[in-house]
């Protein structure tokens, strides 16, 4: 998969390397600013109670 996304990234290899690195920080900041925190209140391993 990942060779597959490599092979279709334009440019020569700074490009694609800057491309990359963009894009994995991208999805990066999509998980933690939207994915997480939709998620974490349905969690069920976040309802502890200590008595």
């Amino acid at each position: 998969m990942y060779a597959w996304i490599w092979r279709k990234l334009p440019g020569p290899f700074a490009a694609k390397l800057t491309i990359a690195v963009v894009l994995a920080i991208g999805v990066v900041a999509l998980l933690m600013f939207v994915v997480f925190p939709w998620l974490e209140p349905r969690l069920w391993f976040n309802e502890v109670a200590v008595n």
